[in-house]
């Protein structure tokens, strides 16, 4: 798994200690990038931190169903790790980033820490196929059914000749990060166990979209 200038072979080939950045509805998945526009000054700190150290960022959403704690509300226990990949300052004290995804990972303690932002000491030593470049087959006319459905129901246009070119991980993996679904899909697409599984979660959380969409405002067709 290669991201920017650095190669990342095995799980621990990753910090064991990151920061993290809890963020609603945010989905970073292995070798997808994410942009990530920076303003807040605990997460602007974050990004300098990362900068002078490994360059990796863990992307978490916030879990409403665990207890906060002093340092914010609870996290979901796995996240993607990211490494900074592309940074520009905007000229009005933001950060304007890009994140490579590496690898998912499981928390296994949030560390007590005088930073403005948390870190968490992570293990990736449950996603090992992540740092591989292999791809699972998926059903690719089953997603791209979906996907042209999504679309003409919500009147959208899509570039067919990027998306006809795109691997069938970019592609799901792009769609899933796209997808205007709540925290807890989003989160199902990133435990999802391999890319099979997640195009298959992919395509169901779309078709229930869309019958949601059907019932609410009449017949798709």
């Amino acid at each position: 798994m290669k991201a920017g200038n650095c190669t990342y072979r095995k799980p621990d080939d990753l910090p064991l200690v990151i920061p993290v950045f809890p963020l609603p509805g945010a989905l970073l998945l292995p070798r997808a990038e994410m942009p990530l526009n920076i303003f807040e000054p605990r997460y602007l700190a974050m990004i300098d931190a990362a900068l002078a150290a490994e360059r990796v960022v863990g992307m978490i959403q916030p879990d409403a169903r665990r207890a906060p704690c002093s340092a914010g509300p609870g996290l979901c226990t796995i996240g993607c790790a990211g490494r900074i990949t592309s940074l520009a300052e905007s000229g009005d004290g933001r950060y304007l980033v890009t994140l490579t995804g590496i690898a998912r990972f499981r928390i296994v303690e949030e560390i007590s820490a005088a930073t403005l932002f948390r870190q968490c000491r992570i293990s990736a030593a449950s996603f090992p196929g992540d740092f591989g470049e292999r791809e699972e087959p998926v059903d690719r006319s089953a997603i791209l059914k979906t996907f042209r459905a999504y679309l003409e129901a919500h009147n959208l246009e899509a570039d067919w000749e990027s998306v006809d070119r795109a691997s069938d991980e970019t592609l799901v993996n792009v769609l899933a990060m796209m997808a205007p679904f709540g925290p807890a899909e989003k989160q199902a697409l990133l435990e999802a166990p391999d890319l099979r599984a997640r195009a298959e979660t992919l395509v169901a959380l779309t078709e229930m979209s869309l019958a949601r969409d059907g019932a609410a405002g009449g017949s798709l067709q």
